[in-house]
């Protein structure tokens, strides 16, 4: 199992980035121009049961990826698991704690590479390396639009 997180501090109140996540065009914000990514559906926002559908495309072939709300917690958190998609597992954590008058907004994922521990240990820097460039586009792209 490897482990990801990525964490930044947005200068607004936490209901303000919260509801920067609950925009239905959340997903369009925060996916990178670069990444080979399209949205198919995004259903029931933050809250458990919601649904979030896309078509990667990994060495130029089409795979889909459904992400499913497992936990929320309004104002704290919400959990995201892939229940269809190209890893073995993926829990994504978007949490948001109160720092003064601040937002730590944290994205936490516990994921594994088909493949078992040597694919891992193969591929996980790079899984690592688009991950960080991902959040911190993502984050960058929250502080832009919640920033006082």
């Amino acid at each position: 199992m490897l482990n990801f997180r990525y964490s930044s501090l947005i200068d607004a109140p936490i209901e303000t980035v919260w509801q920067f996540h609950e925009r239905p065009d959340i997903l369009d914000l925060l996916t990178p121009p670069w990444q080979p990514v399209k949205i198919i559906r995004r259903e029931g926002g933050l809250e458990v049961g919601a649904i979030s559908e896309f078509r990667l495309s990994l060495a130029g072939i089409p795979v889909r990826w459904v992400a499913t709300h497992i936990e929320c917690i309004p104002n704290r958190l919400f959990v995201d698991e892939q229940t269809d998609g190209p890893m073995k597992s993926w829990v994504h954590r978007h949490e948001f704690v109160l720092e003064g008058n601040k937002t730590r907004l944290t994205d936490a994922i516990a994921y594994e590479i088909p493949g078992g521990f040597l694919v891992e240990l193969l591929l996980g820097w790079w899984v690592d390396s688009r991950l960080k460039e991902m959040f911190r586009y993502r984050h960058q792209v929250t502080k832009t639009n919640c920033d006082y």
